[in-house]
């Protein structure tokens, strides 16, 4: 599989191939994107790395490839045989749990959690509970797990800790670092990525339109890095 570009031209490495179990959400430019991050902010050998909403365990299975000791949550149940199917492929030593985000591993603390949860806005206010579309929405915002998250986060992180959260700027990227910061953790967006415009926001272009969170002629999406540190 080819790497995708980024706008810079910098290749984004892919998380590695993986299987899929029907309705789960399969590796796309955001989990690559999140990928280089991790990359980047050296995840690697001796630390204790959580994967929330793992999906198909793409990013676990990145991170325990850099050497680290990994987790991985998803509320999910074929996620979470998915994550432990591609984890026994690839002979990787990542604790795969079905989580409600951190029931399953609280009280634990990690180096570093990685995300990349559901975040498209939809027009159902409620959060799906089956169906391929559990992958992506979250609700008339798309905050209902990146909220959850910015919120956990000081709590499964050590003293000097990190946070990597891929979202769209439809979300609401400066409520992600108000609510980080508000938690008392620092936080910034560490990098940017415009994406053509995929299948999902195509079908929903009227709406979001409509709610003033796409301007008329816009194209493209934008993808950011959210960066937060546990002082």
């Amino acid at each position: 599989m080819e790497n995708v570009t980024l706008s810079t031209g910098r290749a984004l490495p892919r998380p590695g191939r993986v299987v899929r179990l029907p309705g789960v959400y399969a590796p796309q430019t955001d989990s690559y994107f999140l990928a280089s991050a991790m990359r980047r902010e050296g995840i690697g050998p001796g630390m204790d790395v959580l994967d929330l909403c793992t999906g198909t365990g793409a990013l676990a299975l990145r991170a325990a490839l850099l050497g680290a000791r990994t987790t991985a949550v998803d509320i999910s149940r074929r996620a979470v045989a998915t994550a432990r199917l591609n984890a026994s492929i690839a002979g990787l030593p990542v604790a795969v749990h079905r989580s409600d985000l951190l029931s399953a591993v609280r009280g634990r603390r990690f180096d570093a959690v990685v995300s990349n949860p559901p975040y498209v806005p939809s027009p159902r206010p409620s959060l799906p509970r089956r169906g391929t579309e559990r992958a992506w929405d979250a609700g008339l915002d798309g905050r209902a797990l990146v909220d959850r998250i910015c919120d956990a986060a000081p709590d499964a992180l050590k003293p000097g800790g990190l946070l990597l959260m891929v979202h769209s700027a439809l979300s609401d990227p400066e409520a992600s670092l108000r609510r980080l910061e508000r938690a008392g953790l620092s936080a910034s967006i560490s990098d940017r990525l415009s994406i053509p415009f995929g299948p999902v926001l195509r079908g929903r272009l009227g709406w979001l339109r409509e709610r003033g969170l796409l301007p008329v002629g816009q194209s493209t999406e934008e993808l950011v890095i959210v960066r937060a540190r546990k002082n």
